[in-house]
């Protein structure tokens, strides 16, 4: 996996492409920081593709309330708390289906 910065990619647009379409993952960087990811994705896979990340989320955000639980902040939430979890869990990944 590879860095790129925003301006990179707007400047070497496609070099940045051809690495991708060859199999290359890059992270795309803004201000020194991960933005967004690049990878390679057949046309007739991107819905599998969209669904498995929008999975890798909901597993990390399960992942997250389970090691809250095990360290016993588990009484504190609400039923509206885990619901809050859920939800930003969707916007984040609706934003990252969108690409912002």
């Amino acid at each position: 996996m590879d860095y790129v910065t925003v301006r990179e990619l707007r400047e070497k647009s496609g070099a940045v492409w051809d690495r991708v379409q060859a199999g290359e993952e890059m992270v795309v960087t803004r201000n020194g920081k991960p933005f967004a990811l690049l990878i390679h994705t057949e046309p007739s896979k991107v819905d599998e593709t969209l669904k498995l990340l929008r999975l890798q989320a909901f597993q990390r955000a399960w992942q997250d309330l389970a090691e809250q639980a095990q360290a016993g902040d588990a009484p504190a939430m609400t039923e509206a708390d885990i619901q809050a979890e859920v939800k930003a869990a969707r916007r984040e990944n609706a934003r990252a289906a969108r690409g912002h």
